[in-house]
């Protein structure tokens, strides 16, 4: 059983959610230009490159969805954060490891109970 965080604790992990924040605000908008459309103009571009580039366009766009809802994640931890709610399991209320937040600081479940979210 996991011991609930300490407001040092709680304090160290809102940086880094702010930090994750800022660092993923930046890359959602460093990649909208990656993510555009790509040209079908075939003679300003050879098939192949063409492909390659849809192929990156599909990459940069699946990038951006992840991004966003990692986002997502994050703003969702750091409202946990102002009410006082963080740390704890969403599904079972039990803390959520200390180790397990610095990796993952927007973590919602502990451990064992996203273990079977995922199970399904």
């Amino acid at each position: 059983m996991h011991k609930e965080l300490t407001v040092n604790q709680v304090s160290e992990l809102a940086i880094l959610l702010n930090q994750q924040k800022q660092e993923l605000q930046r890359l959602l908008q460093d990649s909208q230009q990656n993510s555009a459309p790509v040209t079908l103009d075939q003679q300003s571009v050879g098939r192949v490159s063409r492909i390659d580039a849809i192929q990156q366009q599909q990459m940069a766009v699946a990038n951006r969805d992840q991004a966003s809802a990692i986002l997502k994640q994050i703003d969702a931890s750091l409202v946990r954060v102002e009410n006082d709610e963080y740390g704890f399991c969403l599904e079972c209320g039990e803390p959520i490891g200390f180790a397990r937040l610095q990796v993952q600081p927007y973590a919602a479940n502990c451990v064992v109970c996203q273990a079977g979210l995922e199970r399904g």
